[in-house]
């Protein structure tokens, strides 16, 4: 893909975007790519569902961890905003530490800094290779998250590895940024950057690309396991999913364990749309899409393209089934 020319100088995009919203790649929203360890984790990855691969490899020291996300959510809430306002963009993004950590709700300390170069590290190091679809396109390939960073520095003169972060430049892998000009992200809540444990962070992320804006979505413990990436054993994992419900502290969504080993998801009242709101698809147009799309989870997918509809301007539709099976075909699925 060719790159769009950057506005900064030296051929850098401007993180400059005061209170620009926060947004997530839908990919990794779907699909576990980050570490919910707290410690440093050494494992390979390995990932299959709905026709989706993914091989995470750490580096020497250790995978990305949703936390270490923050930065890349911070850079694509940044590029949407310029993509949004009609401004030429780049995968080079040159931004002020000190925004990132306040827009992260970061402490802007010496060791929040020494964070911060340790979640670059990490990004950078942790390698993927995948066939995940990004703006229409898929494309088996291996490469980090960030391609490379850069930290300046102002050091009183004569010494060296210390002084005060000025200033950070990032370059984001093509796989990112083709999502980003694609529009391939979701909305997040503000709130996200409150949640401190990874497991909380992980089932909103599911939450918002699945539930989004539905009355209701249900999905198996089992399947959740899965797609959480969480290494804890299901058991563990069932007991820390009945906490999190009953606290019901997750913003946006309410969580409930159903009979069957099932949680419900929810929308909390500030989500949920007036019925005439958003298009009404008919039970044979999602029979159809089953037809089209088989092993897949045809009600995740009806939330994912009433995203990109309310995203792309909630145009009027003639059809909305006509609409949501052309959505399903031009993604590939359905074809011999």
């Amino acid at each position: 893909m060719t790159e769009l020319a950057a506005t900064g100088p030296q051929g850098f995009f401007l993180c400059d975007v005061l209170d620009a919203i926060p947004k997530g790649d839908m990919a990794t929203m779907e699909h576990p790519v980050f570490s919910l360890s707290t410690r440093p984790d050494l494992r390979i990855l390995s990932y299959a569902h709905n026709g989706a691969e993914i091989t995470v490899t750490p580096s020497v020291r250790g995978l990305a961890t949703i936390h270490d996300k923050d930065i890349l959510i911070y850079c694509v809430s940044q590029l949407m905003a310029a993509v949004n306002a009609g401004r030429a963009t780049g995968r080079r993004l040159h931004l002020r530490a000190a925004d990132l950590l306040a827009a992260c709700g970061r402490e802007s300390s010496g060791d929040g800094y020494r964070r911060l170069r340790e979640a670059f590290e990490r990004l950078a190091g942790t390698r993927i290779t995948t066939n995940i679809v990004t703006g229409e396109i898929e494309t088996t390939t291996g490469f980090g998250l960030i391609e490379s960073w850069e930290i300046v520095r102002k050091t009183p003169a004569g010494q060296r590895g210390g002084g005060r972060m000025v200033s950070v430049a990032v370059t984001l892998s093509e796989w990112l940024y083709r999502a980003v000009l694609s529009k391939s992200v979701l909305t997040l809540s503000r709130d996200y950057f409150r949640l401190r444990k990874p497991l909380e962070r992980r089932i909103y992320e599911l939450a918002r690309k699945h539930c989004g804006r539905q009355p209701a979505w249900r999905i198996s413990v089992e399947v959740l396991h899965k797609k959480s990436g969480s290494a804890s054993p299901r058991r563990v994992f069932r007991k820390m999913l009945r906490d999190m419900a009953q606290a019901d502290g997750l913003p946006d969504y309410h969580l409930e364990v159903e009979a069957g080993d099932v949680l419900r998801v929810t929308p909390r009242d500030h989500l949920v749309e007036a019925p005439a709101a958003a298009p009404v698809l008919s039970a044979e147009a999602l029979e159809a899409a089953r037809a089209l799309a088989p092993g897949w989870d045809v009600y995740a997918l009806e939330a994912e393209w009433r995203e990109v509809w309310a995203t792309t301007g909630r145009r009027r539709l003639r059809s909305a089934d006509g609409a949501f099976l052309g959505w399903l075909k031009k993604r590939g699925l359905g074809r011999a």
